[in-house]
């Protein structure tokens, strides 16, 4: 599977600008699947009732679904939605067939105030494409190790972010870290530029693979990188190291 990381600036109320972005981005790339950075049309902001779309009829989502038919690929990406009264930081997997998953945000990022505005999702979901068994997991979650972890089970964690440079440090040294405890796959994308707040961010979107090795980065500035993860490669690391299988056994609740 060929995953493309699109690395850009999510400008604040410019959702035309960043979608064509993203289709430049993309433009004649072959990929399997390609992952967006969080809120990629909007830009990461708390004020959920300023820039979320109705859960039933989102533009973005509708926009996604053609991209993902159009290129053959999955797309995946964060949109702010209403739902029944609720807002949620909602992670889509969109399929070339029309199809969709979702998966809500699970940790808040409280430090900004963002569980005062947004629902915390309850569940984590694995979607299969084309042979790979896939986490979606949004920005702060990488923190919780418990949240990411499920080893034995799943072969690609996908991490959507907008994390500020001020801590690009843990990004840097989590996402590996992620890979080595799953024995899996680990691609995360986040921003570059500025929030409406000032806030930079400077990217360092990148692949680990299964040992924790850094086989993709973006470094700080736009791109689009195609890191290709192969299953087949996993089951027989775990195979040949059983690790998972003497994992503790943590019920999430």
């Amino acid at each position: 599977m060929k995953v493309a990381l699109l690395q850009f600036d999510t400008l604040a109320e410019h959702r035309e600008e960043n979608l064509a972005t993203a289709e430049r981005l993309l433009g004649g790339v072959e990929c399997d699947l390609a992952l967006l950075p969080e809120m990629f049309a909007t830009g990461y902001r708390i004020d959920a009732e300023a820039i979320a779309e109705p859960a039933t009829n989102s533009k973005t989502l509708g926009w996604m679904q053609k991209v993902a038919a159009e290129k053959d690929c999955a797309v995946v990406g964060t949109i702010a939605v209403e739902e029944r009264g609720a807002y949620y930081n909602r992670m889509y997997v969109c399929l070339p067939d029309g199809s969709h998953f979702h998966y809500d945000k699970h940790h808040l990022f409280t430090f900004a105030g963002e569980d005062k505005h947004f629902a915390a999702g309850k569940e984590r979901i694995i979607v299969e494409w084309r042979g790979v068994k896939i986490l979606p997991l949004v920005c702060y979650d990488l923190r919780f190790a418990a949240w990411s972890y499920l080893a034995g089970e799943v072969d690609l964690l996908l991490y959507s972010a907008a994390w500020a440079t001020s801590r690009i440090g843990a990004w840097d040294k989590l996402l590996p870290a992620r890979a080595i405890e799953n024995q899996a796959w680990v691609v995360g994308v986040n921003r570059i530029g500025c929030d409406p707040k000032g806030t930079p961010h400077c990217g360092h979107s990148a692949a680990y693979n299964y040992f924790g090795e850094m086989v993709a980065s973006c470094g700080e500035e736009e791109c689009c990188k195609v890191v290709d993860i192969a299953p087949e490669q996993i089951a027989a690391y775990r195979e040949k190291f059983r690790a998972w299988q003497d994992a503790d056994k943590i019920e999430i609740k």
